[in-house]
């Protein structure tokens, strides 16, 4: 039981972010939003051995980098600043355990595809609006967040490639919703695949380091 503690209660404060904390006043909402957030931080040190590898650190600084942005999101370019940087870190950190396959190789074509259609569609909406601005700085979060997708892949670890595919799904919705059209249930999908993103990223520090837990593919 001691061993599921965190993740319960991970799942505990997230819900009740989602669910039963107030949206107002905002510093009350981002302090519940950033309890599971810590809960994950505290799972990432722990799941990672007391002699840590540079990757296993590099992820934890990106998840401390997520954090921020968690915090400044609603200052939108101060919370994307901080999420790419999250993302670097990320990246580096799991190219740092690249492990070859040809497969998993192929999958640069789908997320490639993915970020072409997404920037694409973004930047119309984003010229539309008269929001100019944004357009260079969204094209290079799309394409930092797609190769940190495909450097977790390229790990072999299941939990980092799960994860960072969440993290795709997470951020999709929640740039979809602002810039696009409204996504039904918007911010209960963001949260969800957001937190599960960035617990399977932690969880995932584990098992990075041997052969467990590997895509079979």
């Amino acid at each position: 039981m001691i061993l599921y503690r965190i993740p319960l209660l991970i799942l505990a404060m997230g819900l009740v972010y989602l669910f039963i904390a107030p949206s107002e006043p905002l510093i009350f909402s981002l302090f519940f939003k950033l309890i599971p957030m810590v809960l994950i931080l505290l799972y990432a040190f722990q799941q990672s051995p007391r002699r840590k590898s540079v990757t296993q650190w590099l992820v934890m600084i990106g998840i401390v980098f997520c954090m921020v942005g968690d915090a400044t999101i609603h200052w939108f370019m101060i919370g994307l600043s901080a999420f790419l940087v999250g993302h670097l870190f990320y990246m580096t950190g799991f190219f740092k355990k690249w492990q070859f396959s040809l497969a998993r190789f192929l999958t640069i074509f789908p997320i490639a595809g993915y970020g072409i259609i997404m920037a694409l569609q973004l930047t119309q909406a984003i010229g539309q609006d008269g929001n100019g601005h944004l357009m260079m700085p969204v094209v290079i979060y799309i394409s930092v967040i797609s190769v940190m997708a495909f450097s977790a892949i390229m790990t072999g670890n299941k939990w980092a490639a799960i994860g960072s595919i969440l993290f795709l799904i997470s951020d999709s919705i929640l740039s979809w919703n602002m810039f696009l059209s409204p996504v039904p249930f918007a911010d209960s999908l963001i949260m969800t695949t957001y937190y599960g993103a960035q617990f399977l990223i932690a969880h995932s520090l584990f098992t990075i380091e041997g052969s467990n837990n590997r895509l079979v593919w």
